[in-house]
Order: C-alpha cells, then sequence, then structure tokens
C-alpha cells in the first residue's frame, strides 16, 4: 500500500509541483491537498493520511494549532513541517505540537522523501539546519519563550486573532467559529489586553510578527 499524503500549502504552485513529484515514486499517493488549516483539519480526519506535509503561515488556522488539533483527532496520523521558517521560535512550536519531522522549504525533494519514509517508520526527521536550530535552544537562553503568542494566547485566542487579522469583521468570525459576536468580541477584548495593544492595527502588526499570517494576507 502506498503512503498516504496530504499536502497543506497555502501556495498552489507548491502544492502542484509536490503532487507531480510525488506521483512519481511508487510507494507514496497524494490523498488531497489544502490552501488553509482548517481545511487540513477537516480532510486529516476525512482522508485518514499516512503522513501531512504542513506549511506554518496559512490562512483561516496557522499551521502550528492545525498540527495539534489533527494530532489529537488521529492519533495515528504524522506531521511533517515544510516551511520558509527555521528560526528557533517555530521549530520550537511545531516540535511541541508534536510533528514527526521539519524541513526547510528549500531542501530538496529527494530529502523530502527521505524523511517522509524515515518518518513512517517511526523515525523523527530533522533537517541538518533544523538541528543546529534545536541546538540553540538547548544552549541558549529560553526565557523569549514566555513572550510568545503560543505562550501568551490560548489557542481560542490565537484562532480569533489571525482571523481578525486576516481582515475578517466579528459576525464573520463568531459564523466560521460558530460562537457568537457578543463572544467574539470580549475574546478580542482579553487578547489587546493581554497584548497591551490598543487598535485593530497593532494587532495585525503583532500577529504578522509572530508567524500568525504573512503580510501576504
Amino acid at each position: 500500500m502506498p503512503i498516504k499524503i496530504l499536502l497543506a500549502d497555502d501556495h498552489k504552485l507548491i502544492r502542484d509541483g509536490l503532487c507531480l513529484l510525488i506521483a512519481g515514486e511508487k510507494d507514496m499517493d497524494v490523498v488531497a491537498d489544502v490552501d488553509n488549516g482548517r481545511d487540513a483539519v477537516a480532510l486529516a480526519k476525512r482522508h485518514g493520511p499516512d503522513i501531512v506535509v504542513m506549511d506554518i503561515n496559512m490562512p483561516d488556522l496557522n499551521g502550528i494549532d492545525a498540527t495539534k488539533i489533527i494530532l489529537k483527532e488521529n492519533p495515528d496520523v504524522k506531521v511533517i513541517a515544510l516551511s520558509i521558517h527555521s528560526t528557533s521560535r517555530f521549530v520550537r512550536e511545531m516540535l511541541k505540537a508534536g510533528v514527526s519531522g521539519y524541513l526547510v522549504k528549500h531542501c530538496a525533494f529527494e530529502e523530502l522523501a527521505q524523511a517522509i519514509r524515515a518518518v513512517m517508520k517511526n523515525k523523527p526527521y530533522l533537517s541538518s539546519q533544523i538541528i543546529g536550530r534545536v541546538m540553540d535552544d538547548y544552549t541558549g537562553d529560553f526565557s523569549s519563550n514566555k513572550n510568545s503568542v503560543f505562550s501568551r494566547l490560548t489557542p481560542r485566542e490565537r484562532e480569533i486573532l489571525q482571523l481578525v487579522a486576516e481582515g475578517l469583521t466579528s459576525e464573520e468570525i463568531a459564523s466560521r467559529l460558530f460562537i457568537s459576536v457578543k463572544t467574539v468580541s470580549s475574546h478580542r477584548r482579553h487578547i489587546m489586553k493581554k497584548l497591551n495593544l490598543n487598535s485593530i492595527a497593532e494587532l495585525i502588526r503583532y500577529a504578522i510578527s509572530e508567524g500568525l499570517v504573512s503580510q501576504e494576507y
């Protein structure tokens, strides 16, 4: 049986390229590809892939929180992060979320294929650049962890912060998350208080600086 793979990346060109390359591997098959974290969660549940190749910066729900949900709902699934980010805070948060592998996007496809096969054998896979970041964390100062958005905000608050930063209104957020507009407004006030921010513009800048959204959104 081929390895069933779900691709989650907000760039169609990357998804199409990976689909084409994976099609050339006899032991691999792409069962679905998605452009946002929320659909990644839904399709992981629907298709039951062996491997999810997950980007970090994605609309609607970031790859870190999407990974946490996927692994909670599908304990047998394994996630490999494939991201432009190689800084220690992103590596740390993805590892804490439970990924089995982490590669940077400038890697060769052969390395990704190697990582997929290794992870399927229950062997973690980190590219050499990522191993260096992990070692930096062990030898460096961990105090910066306390200021991360993943330490300061709850998962629901991060979800709402991302949607606010992507330009959704309170009504649209309420509809998407199946909560009331009043609850959205309450969360937004708590977020601004926690972060000591006073405007939506400051919220957006903060979300971009923490990698919840990119400047493209």
